[in-house]
């Protein structure tokens, strides 16, 4: 699979998938135990700092990559590909302060997001709310020149190990995202225990009275829908890039043992129900990245990609979930135990279905836009 888009340097897709690759290999010890105990792996996800590979949005005199959403979608499929942690939610905050920053909260908090050094997490769904806005029940009202935060939040990766979070709460009935740095009195993080992304483990998080200064506010008020859609229309292809990339490594190492497995006189690649498979699994995971690839084309021009991002979400769900199953009709009782990666897969990919915008949402989406147009969205 080859992106359509050119990296802003030339070699620079080669160079980053052989590191990644190597980084992982390195320390596929370390990122297995992580996995398996729901823990965040502080040290590596700062070497991969290091590598340009969390800072890709920032710029250059920020102390980050430089880079735009080509790639950021690189990073994203290689993490997929080669077991490594995601830096999804800083490549978001970067999003968020670059589209709708002071230059104070720019200076403040890109270089340390970029290093690694500081961790980024995303107040958002609240328990029994979810991400619906207009159920939204996280409050904060002026106080002086403060303003004061009250409200619960659930499903936050990175909670309790982010040294900072956007807020998203109403004013006066206005939805609004504030930054607030979690060491400030008033936040508290209960870990919580998802079934996939166990590298990134999500945590309750509650505000009571927290007071932050007015230069926390990101945006205007009343203007958090419009924060929210320009970094989740990007955060999308990231989902969708990752998605790609775990498919991607399930079925080579899937296929690699299939064709080296002995069954009577051959091997299970020869069985012609089995190529199929293989096949169909290829297929799906191409027109994936086509999507995507055509996602890409239109952010990079600067043209509103919202429809061609939940496109490209939607067809790496369907990829994922396609070949995160069969794959074991490939592997048989080796894909059984978990010493080998492909439970894991199967629920990270179970979690990229419904993080950032579910399959059921784009769906609706797709058919929204496509009912109101009056080409149907270039059909007629």
């Amino acid at each position: 699979m080859h992106l359509l888009t050119r990296p802003f340097r030339e070699g620079w897709i080669e160079e980053t998938d052989a590191a990644m690759a190597a980084l992982g290999a390195a320390h596929a010890a370390e990122l297995r135990a992580c996995e398996r105990e729901g823990r965040f792996p502080a040290a590596i996800y700062r070497e991969m700092a290091g590598n340009g590979w969390v800072g890709t949005l920032t710029p250059v005199e920020h102390g980050g990559l430089g880079a735009g959403p080509t790639e950021y979608c690189v990073v994203a499929e290689g993490v997929g590909r080669h077991g490594l942690v995601t830096p999804q939610t800083a490549a978001q905050g970067q999003r968020w302060l670059l589209e709708w920053g002071s230059d104070e909260q720019q200076r403040a908090y890109l270089p340390a997001i970029a290093s690694g050094e500081l961790v980024f997490s995303e107040s958002i769904s609240e328990p029994g709310v979810g991400s619906s806005f207009k159920q939204m029940r996280a409050t904060a009202r002026r106080d002086g020149g403060d303003w004061v935060i009250n409200g619960s939040k659930t499903h936050v990766n990175l909670g309790c190990e982010s040294g900072l979070t956007i807020v998203y709460v109403m004013v006066d009935g206005q939805l609004t995202s504030f930054l607030v740095e979690t060491d400030v009195p008033g936040v508290e993080t209960t870990h919580t225990h998802p079934i996939g992304l166990r590298m990134v483990p999500t945590a309750d998080v509650t505000f009571t009275d927290v007071r932050v200064p007015a230069g926390a506010l990101l945006g205007e008020i009343g203007g958090g829908m419009a924060t929210f859609l320009t970094t989740f229309n990007l955060s999308r292809l990231g989902n969708a890039s990752e998605l790609i990339g775990l498919a991607r490594r399930a079925l080579v190492e899937a296929t690699d043992y299939a064709r080296e497995r002995p069954v009577g006189d051959g091997v299970v690649t020869d069985f012609q129900a089995i190529q199929w498979k293989i096949a169909d699994c290829y297929d799906a995971l191409y027109a994936a990245s086509l999507a995507r690839d055509r996602a890409l084309l239109v952010a990079e021009a600067g043209e509103d990609f919202s429809l061609e991002t939940s496109l490209a979400k939607k067809l790496a769900i369907d990829a994922g979930e396609r070949v995160s199953q069969e794959v074991f009709a490939l592997l048989g009782g080796h894909s059984l135990y978990r010493e080998q990666p492909f439970e894991q897969i199967l629920a990270d990919i179970k979690v990229l279905r419904v993080a950032g915008g579910s399959h059921e949402i784009l769906r609706n989406y797709v058919a929204r836009r496509v009912l109101k147009s009056a080409s149907y969205e270039g059909l007629r």
